[in-house]
């Protein structure tokens, strides 16, 4: 017994050591105590007390080694999905998806943590939090040039948010990522697309998306950039375009100039 209270007192030495290179903001010998707190809470069977020093060290080394906090991240993930905890370990998934985005850069990398955050969410029944991981997903692979992927993620999304109340105006914004996505593969795929979403979901058909695409639709056919420049620009006067969608109407309109000056405006 006395091993063990000895093992306890270490425990809380290294979390008060680490809370007060907290506020020394010493950020790695915080994540370092943390880490050393988690090894002997794992030795007293306490996983869960384990688990959150674990993420205590991520959120530390988050600061000043985004591939440390990585590590610490997954050993809490760990444990939670051996405990059955699997909300909160795709929370943590989550977190690692955006130290890859924001921190390391490493797209593929982000894409598989959302992907892996969104299969938990969808096995406890969590579905408005996996589509918001499989939107991050779809909006990635699109722009690495996984049409297919990306097609299919919308598709999905939007057929799952039509029926209910209060999501169905989101699933318009879904049908029209998914028609340009298949617009930059091939203009007789999205013609076929759009017709498929209009009978699926019929308040498409009047919405501000769908106007676009069949403008910008009938523009392509005619190779008529100034008439495409023109939708684009009336669209955006009213609704912003973001980054995202300023990208693929660029790539959609450079197959119409071949090789055009690659500007919107």
């Amino acid at each position: 017994f006395r091993g063990n209270t000895r093992v306890e007192e270490a425990c809380e030495m290294y979390t008060r050591a680490a809370n007060m290179f907290k506020i020394a903001k010493n950020w790695s010998a915080a994540g370092n105590a943390f880490c050393q707190a988690a090894k002997l809470h794992m030795q007293l069977q306490s996983k869960h007390d384990s688990a959150t020093s674990f993420v205590d060290a991520g959120n530390a080394y988050k600061k000043a080694d985004p591939q440390e906090a990585i590590n610490c991240l997954n050993a809490a993930i760990d444990i939670y999905t051996d405990m059955g905890r699997f909300t909160i370990a795709a929370k943590h998934h989550i977190t690692i998806a955006e130290i890859y985005e924001a921190e390391l850069v490493d797209i593929e990398k982000a894409i598989a943590h959302y992907e892996q955050a969104a299969d938990y969410y969808k096995g406890e029944e969590s579905n408005s939090s996996a589509n918001k991981c499989l939107l991050k997903v779809a909006a990635y692979a699109a722009q690495l040039e996984q049409y297919q992927k990306a097609i299919e993620i919308y598709e999905q999304v939007g057929t799952n948010t039509m029926d209910n109340p209060l999501l169905k105006y989101s699933a318009k914004e879904y049908f029209f990522k998914a028609a340009l996505c298949h617009f930059i593969v091939d203009e007789l795929n999205a013609k076929l697309a759009l017709e498929k979403y209009e009978e699926m979901f019929p308040a498409f058909t009047d919405s501000r998306e769908c106007k676009l695409l069949k403008k910008l639709l009938e523009a392509h056919e005619e190779q008529n950039c100034e008439a495409y420049t023109e939708a684009v620009k009336e669209f955006d006067s009213i609704s912003r375009l973001d980054q995202w969608l300023t990208t693929m109407l660029l790539r959609i309109k450079k197959s119409i100039q071949g090789e055009g000056d690659g500007d919107l405006k």
